[in-house]
C-alpha cells in the first residue's frame, strides 16, 4: 500500500493544517438539521478536502455514501445511489449518513448528463447531511451553487508539510535528514499528497535519505486563471507565453476567458488595442478550423497573450476573475431547458396526455387555469418555483408559492416524526401496560355515503377553474 492511503487521516484533528476549515465543518456536523444547507470543501488538490470529509464521518460516528469522479454521475445513477441513502436511515446503525459527491466542479458531457439537476433534487429532499467537494468553486453549476455553503482549503505551509512527513519517516523505520525533508515539503507546493508520494518515491529500497536528494517538483500546470493574472501584471512576454502554453485549454477557450477580464482596461484606446489583438487572433484560429493547420494555433496564442498582455500590464487585476458570457448564456439555456422538460413530463402525466398534445394544444388554458390559483396546481402538479415561473410569469409570486409549500412539507414531516416517536414509546412500554378497551362502535353511523348523494370531500378538478 502506497504511503498516501496508509497515512490518511481517521480523525479530523490527524489533518494537517486548515484549521478554519476544519472547525467549520465540524461546528456544521454538530448542529446539522434538515435546514441547514450542504457545505462544498473548494480547494487545490491534495490540501486534504477528501480526507476530512471521511474524518469528519468517523468522528461523527456517520455511515458515509460517496459518488466519486470514477462513478457515472447521471440522474439515474445520482437518484439510485445517493437519493434513496438521502431519505432512509442507516442499515449499520449509525446515526446519519454523510453523503460525498467529490468532483462536484467536473460534472459535464454525456456521462454526467442530468447530474447537476439531479444534485439540486437531492439537495432539496435530503433528510442526510451533504458534502460536495470541488477544486474550482466557480465550476460548480450555480443553482448548486447557491444552495451551499462554501469552506476553503488552502494550500499547506512548507512548515506543516514537514512534521508529517517526519512521522511517516519515523513509523517506516527511514532516517532522512532535516534538508531533504524541508527540499520535498517546499517541491510539494502545498500538496500534502503530492509530498508523501515523493517521500514514498526516495525512500524506495532506502533506509536513510539525506540532503543529496532533490525530488523531482511537482507537476502543476498553469490554469487559465494565473494566465488572468499574468495578463495584468508586470509579466515579460516570455514567462507570459509560457503560461499561456502550460494552460490545459484551447486557444479558442482562452480567448473567451481573455476577452470576458477586459473590464480591467478603463481606457478606451487600450480598450480598442485589446479587441484588436483578440480579433487578430481569432482570424488565425478561424483559419486553423479551416485549413486544418493547427501550426497557426501559436500564432494565435502569441497575439492574444501579448497583445492584450502589452496594454493591461501593470495594471494590477482588482475584480473578481470571470467565465465568459458565452458560457453563462449557454448554461442558462440548458437550465431553462431541463426546467421545461421536468415541467412537461409532470403536467402531461398528471392529466393522461402526450407531451406534445399538451404543449401544442392545453399549455395556455392551463396556464390560464393555473394562473388563478397557483398554490392548489402546483401542490397538485409538485411543481417547483422555476416549473410554476413557466405558467404564470412571476418570479415572486412563484417563489412565495414555493416557500407554503416547503413549509406544509415540513409541517408533514414534524407530524410523521412526532407519529413515529409516539408509535415507538407505545411499543416500548406497551408490553407492561394494560390494554385500552375500545371504545363501542356505533354501528347506526353509516360508513360508506349514501348513493346519489355529493361526496363530502372537495374533488376540485383542473377545468373547474375555468
Amino acid at each position: 500500500m502506497d504511503w498516501a492511503e496508509k497515512y490518511r487521516p481517521a480523525h479530523l484533528d490527524e489533518v494537517v493544517g486548515n484549521s478554519t476549515a476544519l472547525r467549520q465543518m465540524l461546528e456544521w456536523a454538530r448542529t446539522w438539521s434538515r435546514d441547514r444547507k450542504p457545505l462544498i470543501l473548494y480547494g487545490k488538490p491534495g490540501t486534504g478536502k477528501t480526507s476530512s470529509a471521511h474524518a469528519l464521518a468517523s468522528d461523527m460516528g456517520w455511515e458515509v455514501i460517496e459518488l466519486n469522479a470514477s462513478d457515472q454521475r447521471t440522474k439515474s445513477a445520482i437518484e439510485r445511489v445517493a437519493g434513496s441513502g438521502s431519505t432512509t436511515a442507516s442499515l449499520t446503525g449509525a446515526q446519519r449518513k454523510l453523503i460525498i459527491i467529490d468532483e462536484a466542479d467536473n460534472l459535464h458531457g454525456t456521462a454526467d448528463r442530468g447530474g447537476a439537476r439531479a444534485i439540486v433534487d437531492l439537495i432539496r429532499g435530503s433528510r442526510q447531511p451533504i458534502l460536495l467537494i470541488a477544486n474550482d468553486l466557480y465550476a460548480i453549476p450555480g443553482e448548486i451553487r447557491s444552495r451551499c455553503e462554501g469552506v476553503q482549503f488552502k494550500a499547506l505551509q512548507a512548515r506543516s508539510i514537514a512534521p508529517r512527513l517526519r512521522y511517516i519517516c519515523a513509523a517506516e523505520k527511514v532516517s532522512c535528514s532535516e534538508q531533504a525533508l524541508q527540499r520535498i515539503s517546499e517541491a510539494a507546493r502545498g500538496d500534502m499528497r503530492a509530498a508523501v508520494n515523493m517521500l514514498y518515491a526516495s525512500a524506495a529500497g532506502k533506509e536513510k535519505l539525506n540532503e543529496e536528494i532533490l525530488p523531482s517538483r511537482k507537476d502543476e500546470r498553469s490554469s487559465v486563471f494565473d494566465l488572468v493574472i499574468a495578463l495584468y501584471g508586470r509579466t515579460p512576454a516570455d514567462s507570459l507565453l509560457g503560461i499561456a502554453y502550460e494552460v490545459d485549454e484551447t486557444p479558442d477557450t482562452l480567448i473567451q476567458w481573455i476577452e470576458s477580464n477586459l473590464s480591467g482596461i478603463g481606457e478606451i484606446d487600450d480598450l480598442d488595442a485589446a479587441y484588436s489583438s483578440l480579433s487578430r487572433a481569432d482570424e488565425y484560429l478561424g483559419y486553423t478550423y479551416r485549413q486544418q493547420y493547427h501550426t497557426l494555433w501559436r500564432y494565435a496564442t502569441a497575439l492574444m497573450v501579448l497583445g492584450v498582455g502589452r496594454v493591461a500590464g501593470g495594471r494590477g487585476l482588482h475584480a473578481r476573475i470571470s467565465a465568459p458570457e458565452r458560457w453563462r448564456r449557454m448554461s442558462s439555456y440548458q437550465k431553462q431547458k431541463a426546467v421545461r422538460l421536468s415541467m412537461l413530463r409532470k403536467v402531461s402525466s398528471a392529466l393522461h396526455m402526450p407531451q406534445r398534445t399538451f404543449l401544442e394544444t392545453y399549455m395556455s388554458p392551463v396556464a390560464m387555469v393555473i394562473d388563478r390559483d397557483p398554490l392548489t396546481y402546483a401542490r397538485e402538479f409538485l411543481l417547483d418555483t422555476d416549473e410554476l415561473d413557466l405558467f404564470i410569469h412571476d418570479r415572486g409570486r412563484a417563489a412565495s408559492v414555493a416557500r407554503t409549500l416547503a413549509a406544509e412539507e415540513k409541517e408533514r414531516e414534524i407530524k410523521r416524526e412526532k407519529e413515529s416517536s409516539a408509535r415507538k414509546r407505545r411499543d416500548e412500554g406497551g408490553s407492561g401496560r394494560q390494554k385500552e378497551i375500545p371504545l363501542k362502535r356505533d354501528d347506526t353511523t353509516p360508513s360508506v355515503d349514501t348513493p346519489g348523494k355529493a361526496s363530502q370531500k372537495d374533488q376540485k378538478t383542473l377545468f373547474e377553474g375555468f
